[in-house]
Formats: structure tokens, sequence, C-alpha cells
């Protein structure tokens, strides 16, 4: 076994890891939160336990806490607390595989945010990619005014898994700024160490003493998240990131298995069509411009 993974490239596998972290952390969010548990405390475990695993580990390699670039730190932590809020509250009231593919749609708002901010050029794959990811979503939600009638998923949900998808596109654009500058294990202590006081702060008086199985659950939660952290973080600090980031879309996969297995959960076809829409959209973006460019010289 050790001498097959040692056949795939370290970004690869870590990626791997990563997603199968986030799609262990999504299951056990899901299941956590029909024992009655608030979101905000869930998200509020989740950056303790992490918290306390990240602080651990930047001790153990004796750099200090506070890291360079302070403002842009904390930036990530907040954007990052809330698009996990947004994230959480889709599982918890979505099909976990009609969750889990929603969040995927980061790429095409990655894309966006590299054409409004930072001035990159319109790719032709980049459009192409919009194009699939808008397609794959229409797909998905089947709105009423478009399939004339209402739609299977709630649509607040929805929105709020395109915010998280948003929001995670953000976060991923500055972690590959911060890791220049930042070890990893400081990008992803500032995660937690910004997102707990906003949870608590957001929970108010509305904790839930829960019972010993929930309690496990809120712990694996943070342990399966520090998990996809770590593996993320890793991938995108390694040269073969710009390949592994493909590998990343394994975690659909997972999660229908999760969501079959443990919530009896049988994604529709529609679900299945506007997914690959949207991860072939994806790879039409990272891979789309050698292709276009080899077929070019070919013709040339």
């Amino acid at each position: 076994m050790r001498d097959f993974l040692a056949t795939f490239p370290i970004g690869v596998r870590y990626m791997v890891l990563s997603a199968l972290g986030f799609a262990f952390m999504a299951a056990s969010v899901k299941m956590v939160s029909g024992y009655g548990i608030p979101l905000f405390e869930i998200v509020a475990v989740r950056a303790l336990v992490s918290l306390v695993i990240s602080y651990a580990d930047i001790k153990r390699k004796g750099i200090s806490v506070w890291g360079n670039n302070k403002p842009l730190l904390i930036a990530r932590g907040t954007v990052g607390a809330f698009a996990l809020m947004c994230v959480y509250y889709a599982v918890t009231t979505l099909p976990l595989a009609e969750s889990t593919i929603l969040q995927y749609l980061h790429p095409v708002f990655t894309a966006i945010l590299a054409l409004l901010f930072l001035k990159e050029k319109a790719q032709r794959s980049t459009l192409i990619c919009i194009a699939f990811c808008i397609t794959g979503l229409i797909a998905i939600v089947q709105p009423d005014f478009l399939f004339g009638r209402e739609s299977t998923l709630p649509e607040f949900s929805v929105l709020m898994a395109i915010l998280g998808a948003f929001g995670s596109a953000v976060a991923y654009v500055i972690v590959k700024k911060l890791s220049k500058t930042e070890d990893s294990s400081v990008v992803i202590f500032y995660f937690p160490f910004v997102a707990l006081p906003i949870s608590l702060f957001m929970l108010g008086d509305g904790f839930v003493m829960p019972e010993l199985w929930p309690a496990c659950l809120l712990v694996l939660i943070g342990i399966f998240t520090q998990v996809g952290q770590v593996g993320l973080t890793k991938a995108m600090q390694t040269e073969e990131a710009g390949k592994a980031t493909a590998y990343a879309y394994v975690q659909i996969i997972f999660s229908v298995t999760l969501g079959w297995l443990l919530f009896d959960e049988i994604p529709s076809s529609w679900t299945w069509i506007g997914g690959s829409l949207i991860v072939i959209g994806a790879f039409i973006n990272m891979y789309g411009s050698k292709i276009f460019t080899a077929f070019n010289k070919a013709k040339a």
C-alpha cells in the first residue's frame, strides 16, 4: 500500500487526504446537527479543537505563533470563519452530495476575483469554466422561473452554499499569497484563532450541553477539519499543487458515498448532471489554456 501511494506526487497525496478529511467533517456536522446542537456552537467547538492542535503544532516547530503579515492573516481568519458558517448551514440543511458540489463552485469565483481585482486577462478557458459552472448550478438548483416548478432544494440553503463557496475562493487567494511569507501552521492557526471569538459572540446564550455521542462528534469535526486544512495548505505549498488541485474533487465521491451510507441520500440525475458540468468546468479552467496552446501549435 505504501509503495502504491508513493507513485503519486506528494501534492496529490496531501490533496486527497484533505478531501477525505473535509468529507468526514461534513458528515459529522450533518450528524451532530440532528441532536439539536446550534450551528454557531458547532463552529465554536470546531475552532477550539483546531486552535489547540494548531498551537501545539506551532510550538513543536519552535516558531512564532503570530506570523509576519498579521493584517492579512486576520483577514484570512475572518473570511474563513464566515465562509465556514455558510458551509455548515448548507451541510445541515441540504443533502451531503448537493452541499459538497455547490461548495466546489469556488473555482469560478476565484476566476472572477482574479479578473476584477488582480486584473488578469480573461482567458478562453476561464470563460468556458464560468459558463459550465453556471449551467451546472442551474441544473442542480432548478429554479422555478426556468423549470416551471418549485425547486426541490431550499433556496436559502443554496444561497448559503454559494456564499460559502465565494468565501472559500477569497480565502484561497489570501492563503496563496500568505504561503510565500508564512509557515503553513501559522496560516492554519489564525483560522480558528479568529473564528472562535466570532462564533461565541454569535452563539450568545444559545449554548446546548451535548451528551456523550454528540460531544464526540463535535471533537471529530475539529479533528477532521484540521486534517483537511493541513492537507490543503501543504498541497498548495508544493510544486505539484497545480496538478493536485484536480484531485480535490474526489471529495464529491467521498461525500456521495457517506451520504448514501449514513443518511440514505441518493443524488438525483440532475445533481449528477450539474455536478459533472461543474467539475468539467473546473478542469477546463485548470488545463484548458495548455490544451488550446497545443491545439494552435498543431494547426500551425
